[in-house]
């Protein structure tokens, strides 16, 4: 991982800085079965919970982010060799949604983030990852989106973008009333069957989770990333009867 900026920058350019480039040209040959499952997955099979068809719900964004293990395993990486990984972070405990769990940078879409149907979701992962992580966005090629889909508990409507960490800038927490820990997970451990596990909601909701960096990821975040290693191919048979509560802690 990478270590906490000294300075946080200026927010991205809004629309007037023109359109967010899209492109798969010069991925890795490790993420193209990412790039395939954006250019072919409907919305159904992600989820079951689909976009209100009064166009009612909250638009929003998140940014599932690629990279490369650096092997410096500073701020909660995995250490030296760590191959593909993805960027999460934890919600801080006193947000009125989603408080405390581990998520996708991202949120709410701002006015000057544009067009929902357009480059929107775009700029929002974008500028939303920078806010909560600090994380350098010219270094992040967007190369294609997931279907949108809905978060009942809070009334989003989500876009995941999909981005690839060409030039890993440091990250860390820049509000901690915002986020209180950004980390890097490797695929390699998501994918592993000895990290995996259902979750039970005292609402009875049961959906997948994966039990990684002294972390229990779950719910909207958890759901994509399931459906990501199914659709790519990366996923491994793991025991789909073993299940853990959401106070489960390593």
């Amino acid at each position: 991982m990478r270590e906490a900026q000294e300075k946080h920058r200026a927010p991205i350019a809004g629309p007037a800085a023109g359109p967010v480039a899209v492109t798969d040209r010069g991925l890795p040959d490790w993420l193209r079965p990412v790039a395939d499952v954006a250019s072919t997955v409907r919305a159904r099979q992600l989820s079951r919970f689909l976009p209100p068809r009064d166009g009612g719900g909250r638009q929003s964004a998140v940014l599932v982010l690629f990279g490369e293990g650096g092997g410096d395993g500073g701020n909660g990486g995995s250490g030296a060799g760590t191959g593909p990984e993805l960027l999460l972070m934890e919600r801080s405990s006193s947000l009125r949604s989603h408080a405390g769990q581990p998520s996708f940078p991202g949120g709410a879409l701002d006015p000057e983030d544009g067009d929902p149907e357009g480059d929107g979701p775009l700029r929002a992962a974008l500028r939303e990852a920078e806010e909560e992580t600090g994380l350098d966005p010219s270094g992040v090629q967007v190369f294609g989106r997931l279907p949108r889909v809905y978060i009942p508990v809070s009334g989003f409507v989500v876009t995941p973008v999909l981005g690839w960490w060409r030039e890993p800038s440091p990250v860390a927490p820049v509000d901690p009333a915002e986020t209180a820990r950004v980390f890097t997970v490797p695929v390699a451990d998501l994918a592993d069957p000895a990290n995996r596990a259902t979750a039970r909601h005292p609402s009875g909701y049961r959906g997948p989770c994966f039990l990684v960096n002294d972390a229990l990821v779950w719910g909207f975040t958890a759901g994509i990333i399931d459906r990501i290693l199914h659709f790519a191919g990366w996923e491994r048979p793991w025991d789909t009867d073993r299940s853990v509560p959401l106070d489960w802690r390593a």
